[in-house]
This record gives C-alpha cells, sequence and structure tokens, in this order.
C-alpha cells in the first residue's frame, strides 16, 4: 500500500524543480494511497491537488490549505464528507465523483465554503436518493453546477420551496442505507477473519512438499518416502507444477465470485493483487539462475574467441601498412562510452555494453600503437593493430626475426642485386655480347690453307737417309 511521502511529492514536483514548499499543483492520481496526510504541512501554497483513482477513506489534514482551489478526490473510498469547512477557505471546486458516500446529509459541511461553484457526487450511492438534486440545491445555495449541470434559478427556488418534504425523505433513504452499510461491513469483517484463520491453518498443516495431510502420522513421511523423494526430483517439479495450477485455479475463482461495491471489496481486490505481484517475483526470482561469468582466457593461458554481443565482423590484414584491421558492426547510434577497446599483442578484445567480443589475432601486434576509430556513415568500430617486424620465409626452417629499419632494408636490396648480376654480362668486360665465343668448340681451319703436318722421321728407321742438300719445310 502507498503512503504519502516527502520524496513521493518531491517525484511529481519535477515542473517546479522538486521544490514543494512553493508547490501550487500537486497530483498524486493512482498511487494506491490510503491516507491524506503531510500534505497540509509541506505543501501550504497548494491551489490544485488531483487524488484521484487512490484508496483514500477519510478526507482529513487539508485544513492549513487556506489556498486551495480545487480538490479531486474521485475514485477513493470515501464515505463522508467532511474536514473542509475549517480551513479550505478559497475551494471552488470539488470532485467526489464514484466514492461511497452515503450520508448525503453531510453536504452541509460545505455550506462555509462560500466560495464553492462546482460540486460532483455521480456514482455515489447518495446520488440514487431521491430527491437528491433538490436536496443538494436548497442546501448549498453558493453552488452554480452539480455533476457538470448548471443550476437554474428557478430550480433553486422549487428546491427551497419543496426542501422540507425532500429532506425528511432524504433522511430515511439515508438510515436505510446506513443499516444495510454496517451489514456489508460485518460481512466484510468475517470474510477477513475466516481467511486469516485458513491461511494461519495452512501454515500449520502443510508439509514440505506443499500437501496437506490430516493426522500427525501422515504428516510425517516414512523414511522410504523421503528417499523417493531425494531420489526423484521430477516428482517435486510435478508437485511445483499442480501448486501453480491450484494458484491458477484460486486466482479465477476469486475474480469469478460475486462481490459488493464497497470500499471493503476495493480493498480485498488490491490485496489480492498485490499478493499475486509478490508470488510472481518470487517465483521469478527461484528460476532466475546467476550466469556463469563468461570464460575469455582458458586455464593454460590460451585466449579464447567470444562473441557474446553477436555483432558481424571483419578481420583483414592490410600488407601494405603492416597490420590488422578489425571492423565490428557494432550499432550506429550506440554511444561511444558504452564501447571498451583492448588490444593485447596475440588477441583484441571489445566491450560492447558490458559484453565481451574476443577475437585471436593470426599475428602479433603491437598494443601500444594501435588506434580505434567510430565510422561517420555506418558507425562501425574500426581497431588498427600494427604488426610486429617479423619477416616470415616459406622454407621449412625456422625464420629468425630481423628488426625493420632503413638500414637493414637498404643491405637486403643490396644483396639481392648481387644474386641477379650473376645471370648477366659483365658490361666491364664486353662492350658488346661475344657471339663467336658463345659456344666453346674445337678450332677448324680450312683445308686449302691447312698445312700439312710435318713429320719428323724417326732416328731408328732403317730407311730413312737425311740428305743434307734438301732445304727442310715450313
Amino acid at each position: 500500500m502507498g503512503r504519502i511521502t516527502e520524496d513521493l511529492i518531491r517525484r511529481n514536483a519535477e515542473h517546479n524543480d522538486c521544490i514543494i514548499f512553493s508547490l501550487e499543483e500537486l497530483s498524486l492520481h493512482q498511487q494506491e494511497i490510503e491516507r491524506l496526510e503531510h500534505i497540509d504541512k509541506w505543501c501550504r501554497d497548494l491551489k490544485i491537488l488531483y487524488l484521484q483513482n487512490n484508496l483514500i477513506g477519510k478526507i482529513e489534514n487539508v485544513s492549513k490549505l487556506k489556498k486551495l482551489e480545487y480538490l479531486n478526490l474521485a475514485l477513493n473510498n470515501i464515505e463522508k464528507i467532511e474536514n473542509l469547512e475549517a480551513g479550505c477557505e478559497g475551494l471552488t471546486k470539488l470532485d467526489l465523483t464514484v466514492n461511497f458516500i452515503g450520508e448525503l446529509s453531510s453536504v452541509k459541511t460545505l455550506q462555509h465554503n462560500i466560495h464553492l461553484k462546482e460540486l460532483f457526487l455521480m456514482g455515489n450511492p447518495c446520488a440514487d436518493f431521491d430527491g437528491y438534486r433538490q436536496f443538494v440545491v436548497a442546501t448549498l445555495q453558493q453552488l452554480k453546477w452539480l455533476d457538470g449541470k448548471e443550476i437554474e434559478r428557478s430550480e433553486r427556488i422549487q428546491a427551497l420551496q419543496d426542501f422540507p418534504a425532500v429532506e425528511q425523505q432524504i433522511r430515511e433513504q439515508e438510515k436505510a442505507y446506513c443499516l444495510k452499510r454496517a451489514k456489508d461491513k460485518e460481512e466484510a469483517q468475517r470474510k477477513l477473519q475466516e481467511e486469516e484463520n485458513e491461511g494461519e491453518r495452512e501454515g500449520r498443516h502443510t508439509g514440505f512438499d506443499g500437501r496437506w495431510y490430516t493426522d500427525i502420522s501422515a504428516a510425517l513421511p516414512s523414511s522410504e518416502e523421503s528417499k523417493d523423494d531425494l531420489q526423484a526430483p521430477e516428482i517435486q517439479e510435478g508437485g511445483c507444477k499442480k501448486k501453480k495450477l491450484d494458484n491458477g485455479e484460486d486466482d479465477l475463482e476469486f475474480w469469478n465470485k460475486p462481490s459488493l461495491y464497497t470500499p471493503e471489496s476495493r480493498l480485498e481486490t488490491l490485496r489480492h493483487m498485490e499478493k499475486q505481484r509478490k508470488d510472481q517475483e518470487k517465483l521469478s526470482e527461484k528460476k532466475k539462475k546467476v550466469k556463469p561469468p563468461r570464460v575469455l582466457i582458458s586455464e593454460n593461458g590460451r585466449a579464447l574467441n567470444v562473441n557474446e554481443p553477436k555483432l558481424d565482423f571483419s578481420l583483414r590484414d592490410d600488407e601494405k601498412r603492416n597490420q590488422l584491421v578489425l571492423d565490428l558492426a557494432v550499432y550506429r547510434y550506440m554511444d561511444t562510452s558504452l564501447i571498451d577497446v583492448d588490444v593485447q599483442p596475440t588477441y583484441v578484445r571489445v566491450m560492447v555494453k558490458g559484453k565481451p567480443f574476443q577475437l585471436v589475432l593470426p599475428a602479433e601486434v603491437k598494443p601500444d600503437s594501435s588506434s580505434a576509430k567510430r565510422a561517420q556513415t555506418t558507425g562501425h568500430l574500426v581497431v588498427y593493430m600494427p604488426k610486429v617486424g617479423e619477416i616470415i620465409t616459406g622454407c621449412q626452417g625456422t625464420s629468425k626475426p630481423v628488426k625493420s629499419t632503413p638500414d637493414s632494408s637498404r643491405e637486403q636490396t643490396n644483396k639481392r642485386s648481387q644474386q641477379m648480376e650473376r645471370l648477366e654480362v659483365d658490361p666491364s668486360k664486353h662492350a658488346f655480347p661475344d657471339v663467336a665465343n658463345i659456344v666453346q668448340a674445337k678450332k677448324h681451319t680450312p683445308r686449302r690453307v691447312q698445312a700439312e703436318p710435318k713429320i719428323i722421321p724417326s732416328e731408328e728407321d732403317p730407311d730413312f737417309e737425311d740428305n743434307p742438300e734438301v732445304p727442310p719445310l715450313i
């Protein structure tokens, strides 16, 4: 049940910068308020007060609201008009639509509110009395409107003429209503007492499994039954389902049960709805399981791939700039303050509204040189991660890390150029290609110019004769 608190008033005083002492208009409708309190102490400058659709049973604590002009107490549990004549001097409009006012004679207390011009009493039991309008018009001669209908001068003259007879008629009907109302109160009190007793019996005789037991022996289950309960949890689940069905049947029975429209029935309905809400909250709390924290790093220290926000992404290798680029499709209109990026040498982690996105990288990167930006058109998060300076060769052996510096780059270029020169003609030795010496072969001279081989006779030849007059052959 709701109560009027300072915090409640401040929350409904935003139009006045949450300042309540100078508040002139206050709306506290549909707050399940049962008692009208504190307002006359905290908000004495009020001119308009809305309290409709609550559970207020009595008009009280408004005597210090000297500036109050309009009071709306429609759809409450008020049974009598009172406590407005002492201090509400400036009251001009009073709305008591759909309450439980049966004592129509209580309107006489409004005779002291000389500025009262409009009064609403439709929907109250007194509005069904014969002569109701004539009685009010004759009693409150300062009124200009009653139940939204203007009071004509001729109507007031006629009501004043018939007032003695109408007053007697109203008193008889009022007395009959009061007797009926007293019986309704007794009946409501009896039902409330029965429900309380039934609840106490249920608390005493209901076992741990939600079943009812008629005697002590049945109330104490045997060891075999308890063992079966431990071995068969599905039976307990079935009991819970049965309990839910029973609750649903009880709820259906409550709403289908005929009841009188009284302040007690309104309170009973509200309490039933409050009980339903609390039971639902308890049930949801039991069903609610605490999620274990998401594992991002395994026990052996290996990073895992995780995409809890379920976002589309792409990872590409920008060889020209020697960097990895991650494009994460975060929501276009998401505030950047809800995104947290953490780049590590072997993985990148992005927290999107507390949900982790983690991706293992195919190459080692430099976290200090990495950067993250939001795309202006799509809103995507783009993370640039420069790779470390390593050259991976295609050989089977292990590659040696080489520092990427300008001097080392020039040395590697010179080595490659020297290897290529082995396949070319040295320009310092030949100005043009020597076609004649491309193929190395035995040199042959023409037969006509080729000299005969010189035969040197051996001195050991027995037929050799040396003639000294013959000149030697050239």
